[in-house]
């Protein structure tokens, strides 16, 4: 059996659509955070989508999701932690971003949205709303180091180094290296930058996924043997 993997969708569903009408034989889909269009809507996949939240979603329906209400039959939202039942997979979730400043507040103390920002139509979803609930925070790290016999973990933020378009700024994240040590999963998924890597960090292979619009992956559900399509 195969599992698919898609990185940021960012609204793009007609592409996740076509991607899923490929594969029927693939029975169920990973995602690495950033569903919702700028707007933020969600959509019903055609296939049960697995998915950690990025940083430009609308953080009420992530709560919303969080307390067992989904935006859709098909989206399964994973909260930060694990263990998660993937099909045959243990999965761990390290989905928003990091922010140093907010990286010690508990997470039920993170601030929602102030209210729609008024600002280009360049400016994001979760930035534009000033959401403080897109960020990953300790106490979720500290979970996700603890936890074993993990298959596949999935992350929004890339693990360091990560040179995204070959700037010379490392913007990957030490706290994703040092889960990576502790909980050994056979396999990391990540998002963010909308760039695929393939890479070996602490041992395990992480792989950056391209947003949907360009590639995804099929992996094997058991021997973890992953190929990378065209979108």
């Amino acid at each position: 059996m195969q599992i698919g993997a898609l990185g940021d969708i960012h609204g793009a569903f007609e592409a996740v659509h076509e991607i899923m009408a490929r594969h029927p034989d693939v029975p169920l889909w990973v995602q690495v955070g950033d569903v919702a269009s700028n707007d933020g809507a969600y959509f019903t996949p055609d296939r049960p989508l697995y998915w950690i939240k990025g940083n430009n979603e609308d953080f009420d329906v992530i709560a919303a999701a969080t307390n067992g209400t989904s935006p859709a039959p098909t989206l399964h939202y994973l909260p930060n932690g694990g263990p998660h039942e993937v099909g045959p997979w243990r999965a761990a979730a390290l989905g928003g971003t990091f922010a140093p400043s907010w990286y010690h507040t508990p997470t039920a103390a993170l601030p929602p949205s102030r209210g729609r920002r008024a600002a280009g139509t360049t400016v994001k979803l979760g930035k534009s709303r000033d959401d403080k609930r897109r960020h990953f925070v300790r106490d979720e790290v500290i979970t996700c180091k603890a936890l074993q016999h993990i298959d596949v973990f999935l992350t929004h933020e890339a693990p360091r180094p990560f040179y995204p378009a070959g700037r010379r700024i490392d913007a990957g994240k030490t706290v994703i290296n040092e889960v990576l040590t502790t909980m050994r999963p056979r396999l990391h998924l990540f998002g963010h930058h909308h760039e695929f890597t393939d890479s070996v960090r602490q041992g395990v292979r992480s792989i950056g996924l391209d947003v949907v619009t360009k590639s995804y992956l099929l992996v094997d559900a058991e021997t973890f043997r992953c190929e990378r399509l065209d979108a």
